[in-house]
């Protein structure tokens, strides 16, 4: 599997996450936002697995997704 593949598959995923956020009301969530909420603890240890990427996404809830935006607002973080 190429890159770029990858990156349309994780892509597609993230933009299905954030459509489920969409749909419990929190209109404002992109594929972006939940990329970079994944991601985060990635950066430590490094890139996982496929299935660990789509374990990861699909299993956010959004209780994590807020608390991970609320803890970038306080860090002064962009996303």
């Amino acid at each position: 599997m190429t890159d770029h593949e990858l990156n349309e598959i994780i892509e597609g995923l993230c933009a299905s996450k954030a459509e489920e956020f969409v749909l419990l009301g929190y209109d404002q969530v992109t594929g972006k936002d939940i990329w970079d909420c994944v991601n985060e603890k990635y950066r430590k240890s490094g890139m996982p697995s496929l299935h660990q990427i789509v374990n990861d996404i699909l299993s956010l809830k959004t209780t994590q997704f807020m608390n991970w935006m609320t803890i970038s607002m306080y860090r002064g973080t962009q996303f």
